[in-house]
């Protein structure tokens, strides 16, 4: 690659990553507590993530709220939002048949060739074949237990796949 000086992508997800929800299954269940769903944000997880060397991106069902919700809660800058299209429903049975996640094809499209890795909660065998198959550059999908969200072992596997590539 000669000049080729663009940062990987690191695609986003809130819901499981950043704001953890449900129950650990190794645990006794908890009482519930009236704790706002935002208070959970951890403003040392956007520092981490800001740290790591690549250009983050929401990939979120939040889509532009993540700017104005989330990012300021975490000390991140505004970032780029991967918009959802409408999907059709050719793609949408065709995914389902695949049991791809409804953001894959998206994200591959998104990413345009540029290496990119991606935190969700609901990443798949079968996600991480698709993108194999169908995406030119380096990908890396990274499934993070909903109930916990990004923890050290994360943020340990994604900074070790940025700084090999």
């Amino acid at each position: 690659m000669t000049g080729h000086t663009e940062h990987p992508l690191l695609f986003l997800d809130v819901d499981g990553p950043l704001l953890p929800f449900g129950e650990n299954p190794q645990r006794e269940a908890r009482g519930t507590t009236s704790d706002s769903h935002l208070a959970r944000l951890m403003s040392e997880v956007g520092r981490r993530l800001a740290a790591l060397p690549c250009e983050l991106v929401w990939a979120t069902t939040w889509e532009d709220e993540a700017n104005v919700d989330i990012a300021p809660r975490i000390g991140l800058p505004q970032l780029p939002v991967v918009n959802w299209p409408e999907s059709s429903d050719e793609d949408e049975r065709q995914d389902q048949w695949f049991g791809l996640h409804w953001k894959t094809r998206t994200l591959v499209n998104w990413a345009a060739g540029r290496p990119f890795a991606w935190v969700d909660d609901e990443i798949t065998d079968a996600d991480k074949e698709w993108v194999s198959a169908h995406h030119g550059g380096r990908a890396f999908l990274h499934r993070v237990e909903s109930y916990r969200g990004l923890a050290d072992e994360d943020f340990a596997a994604l900074d070790q796949w940025f700084r090999a590539l």
